[in-house]
């Protein structure tokens, strides 16, 4: 007869489970239930008994069960195999598993090897985040570290050959260093300094690199409701930003959606390395459909694994579409515990879990001392649009830019949808700097001049509804006019168009000089006297048309554009 084991399940209630439990176990341990080892996490400890709260469904537990503590929280599973990869809230690979995944399936069991090369001798000594080896990957340089707490001699070191994620490459002080590593998803990875982040992250979309700039190591959260296109912006920024490693993280969304992403990402070309662009993303895939517990986790994972690639010295972008799916499995779960309801009856400390969770973005010098970023981007998608709703309202006191879409910009078919009113950047200051440090002096002046445009627009808008474009003044009229150039020439963009899915950075800055001078021409001919109605029948279309029938990088296109208007509206010049 087999020992009698010191956890067994009293009750069994959906994915709450009671345990009877006589050893040491501790809050947030994680516990495999019944035969199958489903995985949970204890929630509650009091009176013998501990509450579990699972990961997965729970068909078949029932009391009297066994149960079996694994000694520690919930713990990531790192290592090169994640690039590439699609994988659950709890980081066990999906690619592969059919339609469903398999309770109690393992973190990897691919039997994969990989080429190591050594970049230290035996004897060399070496400190906690020192490089001993690289790994060979497709998109990015994958580095095998001395884990956090590990320094001295090297004792051994493996030679350069192929190695399975779990050999063991070298032992570094006594501690034995390999492929593979674990961490706990909701403890940040050490570093050795926070630095100010001041490059800019350019993701390709002309509205955001203008106006909303967003910094290398710094936050964003995306509000906005049902069909404003939340998910296609964070799809365009993922595929084009000039990051090196992106984490998407697709938290209780649509599993259509999720499809079609990885789909789209499998597909698209790296312009960087000429490979795939799914080589050097990783994607953490919870949807609706998946275990509340595991949503919550997700998250945490995404954060963990971009830390992970952060300490190699990567810029990593963490994706997570959406944080307020994430906040209503918090609710969930603390409806299920008995927690007191704050706000729309979501927990007291949901503003401390996001504040958690976005301060692990950031710019750092990292235990090697090389520098390296993470990156938050957060969707928020506020119940009927309200952005006054608990979520959105805590999200925007922690990030450091705002990215917030707008309903009737939407509707009017204007993308990407992001309020020019309604949104903001407090690193804009900083990268002024960069900007003009990189040979584009005249951005913070050309950001200035065209926030000034929009803002004239919209507030000569509500005249125009009221008593029609002919009744203003001609001045004014010129007003509206180069607010619509700035509008459909510049800050619209269509994730569809080969050619104006990506701008690059001279582009962007071609079609804003062209806008400017054009509109500053047509104010020089009202004031010299010239009709306002002869200035609105020039045809502006090859400048509207710049966007779309210019390459991605087509500066001196944008120029030719740009001069027959500027012809058009010199003396003698033919509207």
């Amino acid at each position: 007869m087999g020992a009698v084991t010191p956890y067994r399940i009293l009750r069994v209630a959906g994915p709450l489970v009671e345990l009877a439990c006589s050893g040491d176990i501790a809050m947030h341990d994680v516990v495999l239930l019944g035969d199958a080892e489903l995985p949970g996490e204890v929630v509650a400890i009091g009176g013998g008994v501990a509450t579990v709260q699972a990961y997965e469904y729970t068909g078949g537990l029932a009391p009297g069960h066994p149960a079996r503590p694994r000694g520690g929280p919930l713990r990531a599973a790192l290592g090169p195999w994640l690039l590439g990869g699609v994988f659950d809230g709890l980081l066990r690979p999906l690619a592969g598993a059919g339609d469903r995944l398999v309770p109690g399936g393992g973190s990897r069991a691919d039997g994969r090897t990989w080429r190591f090369v050594p970049s230290v001798e035996p004897g060399a000594r070496t400190d906690e985040g020192g490089v001993l080896g690289t790994v060979t990957t497709q998109a990015v340089p994958f580095r095998v570290l001395a884990p956090p707490g590990c320094s001295g001699p090297v004792e051994r070191i493996a030679p350069e050959g192929r190695y399975p994620a779990d050999a063991v490459l070298a032992v570094v002080g006594g501690t034995e260093v390999r492929m593979a590593a674990e961490w706990p998803v909701r403890t940040p990875r050490p570093v050795r300094a926070r630095i100010d982040a001041v490059e800019p992250l350019h993701t390709g979309q002309r509205v955001i690199d203008l106006l909303f700039p967003v910094a290398l190591g710094s936050t964003v959260a995306v509000p906005g409701g049902f069909g404003t296109g939340k998910t296609v912006l964070l799809q365009q920024i993922a595929k084009w930003c000039h990051a090196d490693v992106i984490i998407y993280v697709g938290c209780g969304e649509r599993g259509n959606e999720m499809a079609d992403v990885i789909a789209e990402l499998a597909e698209l070309d790296d312009p960087r390395t000429g490979g795939r662009l799914a080589d050097r993303t990783v994607v953490v895939a919870n949807t609706s459909n998946m275990p509340m517990m595991a949503r919550e986790a997700s998250v945490h994972t995404g954060v963990t694994v971009a830390e992970f690639f952060r300490d190699m010295g990567l810029d990593v972008v963490v994706i997570a579409d959406s944080t307020s799916r994430w906040a209503e499995a918090l609710r969930e779960f603390a409806s299920r515990m008995g927690e007191l309801p704050a706000e729309e009856g979501y927990p007291a400390r949901l503003a401390s879990e996001l504040a958690a969770f976005y301060e692990r973005a950031g710019a750092v010098r990292t235990l090697s001392g090389a520098p390296g970023t993470v990156t938050v981007l957060g969707a928020v998608s506020p119940p009927g649009g309200d952005l006054a709703e608990p979520v959105t309202a805590h999200t925007e006191r922690f990030v450091r830019c705002l990215w917030t879409l707008d309903r009737e910009l939407a509707y009017a078919r204007h993308y990407p949808a992001i309020s020019w009113a309604g949104s903001f950047s407090r690193d804009a200051a900083a990268l002024s700097t960069a900007r003009a440090r990189s040979g584009d002096p005249s951005w913070a002046r050309h950001r200035e001049q065209v926030a000034a445009l929009l803002t004239e627009a919209d507030r000569l808008a509500d005249l125009v509804e009221l008593v029609g474009l002919t009744a203003l003044p001609d001045q004014e009229r010129i007003s509206v006019l180069a607010g619509r150039l700035v509008r459909e020439g510049v800050l619209q963009q269509s994730a569809l168009s080969a050619r104006d899915a990506y701008c690059a950075p001279e582009k962007t800055a071609a079609l804003v000089e062209a806008v400017l001078a054009v509109a500053a021409r047509c104010r020089q001919l009202v004031e010299s006297g010239t009709p306002a109605d002869a200035v609105e029948v020039v045809d502006f279309t090859p400048l509207l048309r710049a966007r779309e029938e210019t390459g991605p990088r087509s500066a001196a296109g944008v120029a030719a554009r740009r001069d027959a208007v500027l012809q058009a509206l010199a003396p003698g010049g033919r509207p």
